[in-house]
């Protein structure tokens, strides 16, 4: 397997350094055939190339099975024609990544206790770039409106409801659809429609139609209510973040970009650059973020890939381990350990589950 890891702005490359330190250690105790670039994307190319994203990024997403993304500070990109790209986006929509799965699981008693995933549709709704063939998804008639499209497609509703189920088939049975189709009545009711009709060929699958607002307040009453969340694009990227940090923290919260033969793995947190250069920050999102991805690649088609399923559930158990100690953690869980001696320690937990086995 080739992966291409992009590191990104802020504390990006400090995580992508310390998610690269345990592929490395995981890669030579299982054996495996794992082969991870390194390039680095965002502000940095901006001031060399002209452009956040060189030419160069998608020459490795063609050679590559899948990529790892740390974040991004896009809010400090200049605009598109001036080189501001936003890899994020772009991966999601050329690639065709129309599923992002972001689990929330409790990984310490800093969160509360819950295990459930959010299946967010990810190349439409109400986001401006990704509604459009050509033109931009807002505009302003007048210098005093200002409009947004919104875009729903069967298609891409019934993709990501396809991911949705296929989880919940594997996990407690069970979607609870996210919706708003009382007031935005043709949008989320052509979404609502797709989803119930995906979920005839799931007879075994409950499935839950759940009201946006009301959504948000059960998820903070009783998360545990939920096993699988299946939503709309906007819907999906707040709602996700909510429980990312009922679960203990943005700092914990993995996410996979899923398309039908690539996959992008990406932190569910941004860029931090208040703490950039201190390594001080979590890596804990973006190293589960590429077990996910090693989690992927092994359950594709071919039995020899299967060792990297075991790479992935090594990976999250080692994490696990090391967040169930208090003096391991980092200081936004409550610990005091740096990145680097974090993703050390992950690699010890590592190297003694892969022994022990």
């Amino acid at each position: 397997m080739k992966i291409v890891l992009f590191t990104g702005d802020g504390i990006g490359p400090e995580i992508s350094a310390a998610t690269n330190t345990v592929l490395t250690t995981v890669r030579d105790h299982l054996s495996l055939d794992l082969d991870v670039e390194v390039q680095p994307v965002g502000l940095s190319e901006l001031d060399a190339h002209g452009t956040t994203a060189p030419s160069v990024v998608w020459d490795l997403v063609e050679e590559c099975d899948g990529a790892i993304l740390a974040p991004l500070s896009t809010y400090a990109y200049p605009p598109l024609d001036k080189g501001g790209i936003n890899l994020s986006s772009e991966f999601r929509t050329k690639l065709d990544l129309t599923s992002n799965i972001r689990p929330c699981a409790s990984l310490c008693e800093t969160g509360r206790a819950m295990d459930l995933v959010v299946v967010r549709e990810n190349t439409e709704g109400f986001y401006a770039v990704r509604t459009m063939y050509q033109g931009a998804g807002e505009f302003m008639p007048d210098p005093d409106s200002a409009f947004a499209l919104r875009k729903i497609t069967r298609l891409a509703t019934r993709r990501v409801a396809t991911t949705a189920f296929e989880l919940a088939a594997e996990r407690r049975k069970k979607v609870s659809v996210i919706h708003k189709a009382n007031v935005l009545k043709l949008s989320d009711g052509l979404f609502l429609d797709e989803v119930r009709q995906v979920s005839n060929q799931f007879p075994t699958v409950e499935l839950e139609e759940v009201l946006v607002d009301a959504a948000a307040s059960l998820l903070v009453r009783d998360p545990s209510a939920f096993d699988v969340v299946l939503t709309s694009n906007m819907f999906g990227d707040i709602l996700s973040n909510l429980t990312a940090e009922l679960s203990g923290g943005l700092g914990l919260g993995p996410s996979l970009n899923v398309g039908d033969d690539f996959a992008v793995a990406q932190a569910s947190h941004g860029s931090a650059p208040d703490i950039a250069g201190q390594n001080i920050a979590n890596p804990t999102a973006l190293i589960l973020s590429s077990a996910m991805l090693l989690d992927w690649y092994g359950n594709q088609s071919s039995a020899s890939r299967k060792p990297y399923l075991m790479a992935g559930t090594a990976i999250k158990s080692a994490v696990k381990e090391v967040l169930a100690q208090p003096s391991d953690r980092t200081r936004d869980v409550g610990g005091r350990r740096s990145t680097n001696e974090f993703a050390s320690a992950v690699c010890r937990a590592l190297s003694v589950a892969v022994a022990s086995a």
